[in-house]
């Protein structure tokens, strides 16, 4: 089945992927504005750092308590109310002028993306028929790449013609949107069952018990925050080398963010394709060891043009390896645990990501953006040969069975 008669056959997975490419869009296009608005205010990679760590922050800081209310609650009033809480926060952005604010609502912005993002992967192995699951998710997530890299571009172009307060009124209106689509997706549609809680503490008890006895979620965990450093260094030093490095400005740092978009989404979409013939366990690594790869090479280049080059090859390889996550949770975690996995997942690799960002701020004020980049890609690839050292495990879990959860002991919390 193509992609075209997956979304007209599907009605459930179709309104999902129209509303979350609508807030993505309008997402990408504000995330420009804001480390633009940040860093023309302090021309300052530190102050960058605290803007990209306040933007997760929240995940890594209620990520496991939210992650048992992703199986137990309605997943469609949780993206709803995801949705519109960040709309509140752009709608707010324009009014504020001091960055350590702007910080703040990026981190109530932060708490939203929390919510949503492990709520819709959880949601979409019960839009999609077991035959269906890669294509759809390759089609998601390629979209959803598509809007990062088109996003960027248009943001930076807006950035520089009508300021930073375009962008954000235009994101605010995105997640109205989106919260509008997602009220017409039925309840039932988004999960199998509603699941018996034991209460809320002992429920996240049994999610990380299971996630000891998961083989996937291990390695996952592993090897994506090796990954992580990685993320948090080429972050960090994106603007810096647009703007110091390339003295290419705000359409420079687009055009990087632009085309590592394009790449996330050729990666993400081939990927699938991949993931449809070959066993994921023997595709992760190698993923990770192509963004590396081009990752290192952008850091050397003359200028932003020819550095987008190997910026966007650097972009596939981290679009096959994100797409490759999202499947391997999704075909070896049960329904009733799948919202608590991908929070667990979340958290933890996010919990690296925000010290690596706040050393690399630090470390690109004395060694400049070059050699962030060149350090990052070094984690890549160190994550993508861990992950070929570990995919014997992933492959003993191939069916996508876990361990079956025996019963905890009583826990107080």
């Amino acid at each position: 089945m193509g992609a075209a008669e997956l979304l007209r056959r599907n009605r459930g997975f179709r309104l999902l992927f129209v509303a979350t490419l609508g807030s993505l869009l309008g997402t990408w296009l504000a995330t420009i504005a804001l480390t633009v608005d940040v860093y023309d205010r302090t021309h300052s990679g530190t102050w960058v750092s605290a803007l990209l760590i306040a933007v997760f922050l929240p995940t890594v800081l209620v990520g496991v308590a939210v992650g048992p209310l992703l199986d137990r609650l309605s997943r469609r009033r949780l993206m709803i109310a995801s949705d519109l809480l960040r709309a509140g926060v752009f709608v707010a952005l324009p009014f504020v002028h001091r960055p350590e604010w702007i910080v703040v609502l990026a981190a109530v912005s932060g708490f939203g993306n929390a919510i949503y993002r492990p709520t819709v992967n959880a949601a979409m192995p019960n839009l999609l028929e077991e035959n269906e699951l890669e294509r759809g998710n390759a089609l998601f997530q390629t979209v959803e790449n598509m809007a990062w890299a088109a996003g960027p571009i248009v943001g930076g172009a807006i950035v520089a013609v009508s300021g930073t307060d375009t962008a954000y009124w235009i994101n605010a209106g995105s997640f109205v949107f989106s919260a509008a689509v997602i009220r017409l997706i039925p309840s039932r549609r988004l999960q199998s069952e509603a699941p018996i809680s034991k209460g809320h503490w002992r429920d996240i008890a049994d999610g990380l018990a299971f996630a000891r006895r998961s083989p996937t979620l291990q390695v996952m965990l592993v090897v994506w925050s090796i990954e992580m450093i990685a993320v948090g260094c080429v972050n960090v030093g994106e603007i810096v080398i647009a703007k110091d490095s390339f003295n290419a400005g705000d359409f420079g740092y687009g055009l990087l963010f632009g085309a590592s978009g394009v790449g996330l989404a050729i990666g993400s979409f081939f990927g699938g394709m991949l993931a449809e013939r070959r066993p994921v366990a023997g595709l992760y690594g190698p993923a990770m060891i192509l963004s590396g790869l081009g990752t290192v090479i952008a850091a050397v280049a003359p200028n932003v043009w020819i550095a987008s080059l190997p910026f966007l090859v650097a972009g596939i390889g981290s679009g096959a390896a994100a797409l490759y996550n999202v499947l391997l949770i999704q075909r070896g975690v049960p329904d009733t645990y799948r919202g608590r996995a991908f929070t667990l997942a979340m958290s933890v690799t996010y919990a690296v990501l925000g010290p690596a960002m706040a050393v690399a701020g630090p470390v690109t004020n004395v060694l400049g953006a070059r050699w962030i980049w060149a350090i990052g890609a070094c984690f890549s690839v160190v994550a993508g040969l861990v992950a070929i050292a570990l995919s014997p495990r992933l492959r003993d879990n191939a069916s996508g069975e876990e361990p079956e959860l025996k019963e905890a002991p009583a826990v107080s919390l």
